[in-house]
């Protein structure tokens, strides 16, 4: 049976990723991809436009499926060696979190919203992730 995954990082790099046909998360670490199976499905929040940048953007930024195949490690070049899979991503919209906040279970009624998204990668329920791809257009 397949999982919901909500992935978190800046908006420009999901669109590296989505260029690319591939997911990082965790600055590259292995370990949470790990956790992750084909079929899954993924949807992306980016608090930022860009990784450093102040200005909030909250908004999920892409989703897709994970395509079979295990994590794998790419050379970016300067040390940086981050694991990816590869994800068939959706054709989708970007939309803000903020009207979707008392509708996701993980984040209905909780000052907190955000504490989740800290770890760079969390599962969610299947309605979530339905709320969030049907908002996206999906």
């Amino acid at each position: 049976m397949s999982r919901n995954w909500i992935a978190v990082a800046s908006a420009d790099h999901v669109r590296t990723g989505r260029a690319g046909g591939f997911m990082q998360v965790c600055h590259g670490k292995a370990a949470p991809l790990k956790r992750i199976t084909p079929g899954d499905l993924v949807a992306y929040y980016s608090p930022v436009e860009t990784l450093g940048d102040k200005t909030r953007l909250q908004a999920f930024t892409g989703c897709g499926r994970v395509k079979p195949g295990e994590p794998y490690q790419v050379d970016m070049g300067n040390g940086f060696k981050p694991f990816r899979r590869d994800l068939s991503w959706f054709d989708t919209r970007e939309v803000s979190i903020l009207p979707l906040l008392d509708r996701l279970e993980f984040s209905a009624g909780k000052k907190n919203w955000g504490y989740p998204f800290r770890f760079g990668l969390f599962e969610v329920s299947e309605q979530d992730m339905h709320q969030i791809c049907v908002a996206m257009g999906h």
